[in-house]
């Protein structure tokens, strides 16, 4: 199994740089995809960007395009994800997951079997 743990979220301003960490405890962390995920109040939770197994593959929601970039240091244990030009339709937690089985990107919150607790991002203008 693998246990992930968000950081690096806070309270910014319209236009400013937040990077959030995927810290995982697992010992096959080079094995998952991960994938970002955000969930605001009132609304369902949202694909945000996603990164195979290699780091070679990305993927982005529309929304976020040109301002978000999905890394990782697999020999760290790490996922990233770096936000610039945040506005406040961004504000939401934000959750780390990851799954195993390689295979496309995922999209959807089901094709993800493990899943850190989120950290809040809130975005003021």
């Amino acid at each position: 199994q693998v246990q992930l743990v968000e950081s690096g979220g806070g309270s910014v301003q319209d236009g400013d740089s937040l990077r959030l960490s995927c810290a995982s405890s697992g010992r096959t962390f080079s094995e998952y995809a991960v994938g970002w995920f955000r969930q605001a109040p009132g609304k369902e939770r949202e694909f945000v960007a996603a990164i195979s197994w290699s780091g070679m593959r990305t993927e982005y929601v529309d929304s976020v395009k040109g301002r978000f970039t999905i890394s990782r240091i697999n020999a760290e244990n790490t996922a990233y994800l770096q936000m610039s030009s945040l506005k406040p339709e961004d504000t939401a937690v934000y959750l780390c997951a990851a799954r195993s089985g390689g295979g496309d990107l995922a999209t959807a919150s089901r094709d993800y079997n493990y899943w850190g607790q989120g950290t809040q991002v809130t975005v003021s203008s």
